[in-house]
């Protein structure tokens, strides 16, 4: 039986990749909550994709910006952890500090979780950051075409309907399963926190390692779900919210989305620059009904933060709703 909140700080694990994960973790951070992020590991972009190529490990890019995200580091540190190097160099071109460490540390500790867990002590992370899997992963998705994919940025690039998506181990025909540290976080949190990221490419990854998609379809945590303020490119054009629930749904064989996240404040017209920020489509629609009935309870508020002509999630707001839902107000 688990202890009572009043004895101790709630447990929040958020689940998901990308950019949008590390908006809610560096609004966590400060709180008095237990903060465990479960990173997927299936990401093949970018430096990442490089350095997973040459090296054959995990790729470290959604794990380096979660590890600054909650780190305590002064912000030169942080800063060097992060600095990319100019694509004038030819050696070191577009590829960040802090992947290379995460790199070699990877191999000095024989795989990517203890090193994070190394790295996590090095650079003074509040909270507990678990890659979803030691093994690097590989995203396969079906589209609605018959048609079959591999790798996240050839998926996405794709700009196909996808039906579905599971991941592989790249290494081997052994089916991924994440270390234990990560489901023993799940089915003891409070609260499961899904997103914001891309439905496809980062949320649902972690979800479809097995022992994951078990852990968070049966754990008494509620699960909430932020639903993303813009449909994508190649993944979710046209897409709802309730649509956005649907799909988690179907791939996990069950409803288990207990409460969703949904901004309600219309992003301006002409607003987005659409040539910077290629992946974000049309925003997202809101289909309360649908919601409801797929038995979700449905927070809709004002979660849109408008910066550098895109459309994001204001992480104060969004922190601030879901440190009500678990009885935390004096955010």
């Amino acid at each position: 039986m688990r202890d009572p909140l009043t004895t101790r700080q709630p447990r929040i694990v958020v689940i998901g990749g990308g950019t949008g994960l590390p908006v809610i973790l560096g609004n966590l951070r400060d709180q008095n909550v237990d903060i465990t992020a479960v990173v997927t590991v299936a990401d093949d972009g970018g430096s990442s994709g490089i350095i997973r190529h040459y090296v054959n490990v995990v790729p470290p890019g959604d794990i380096r910006n979660v590890l600054v995200s909650l780190s305590e580091l002064p912000n030169i540190e942080k800063d060097i952890f992060q600095y990319r190097f100019d694509t004038n160099d030819d050696f070191f071109a577009g590829h960040a500090i802090g992947n290379l460490i995460i790199a070699a540390l990877s191999e000095m500790k024989g795989g990517i979780f203890d090193a994070v867990q190394e790295l996590s002590e090095m650079m003074k992370v509040r909270g507990h950051i678990f890659p979803a899997s030691n093994e690097p992963l590989e995203l396969h998705a079906q589209f609605s075409d018959g048609t079959t994919m591999t790798g996240e940025s050839e998926i996405t690039g794709a700009h196909k309907l996808i039906q579905r998506v599971w991941v592989e181990d790249a290494d081997s025909d052994d089916e991924p399963e994440a270390v234990q540290p990560v489901i023993d976080a799940i089915m003891n949190a409070d609260q499961i926190v899904l997103g914001p990221g891309s439905l496809f490419t980062s949320i649902l990854p972690n979800l479809m390692i097995s022992n994951v998609g078990e852990a968070v379809r049966t754990t008494s945590a509620e699960v909430v779900y932020i639903c993303n303020i813009m449909t994508q490119k190649g993944e979710t054009e046209n897409f709802s919210d309730a649509d956005h629930v649907q799909v988690l749904n179907e791939h996990l064989g069950a409803p288990f989305i207990n409460t969703v996240l949904v901004n309600s404040k219309k992003v301006p017209d002409e607003y987005i620059d659409y040539q910077r920020w290629t992946e974000m489509s049309t925003q997202v629609t809101h289909d309360f009904n649908g919601l409801r009935r797929l038995g979700c309870r449905v927070i809709s508020s004002d979660f849109l933060e408008l910066r550098d002509n895109g459309a994001f999630h204001n992480g104060q707001e969004v922190v601030r709703e879901l440190l009500n839902l678990i009885g935390q107000t004096n955010y």
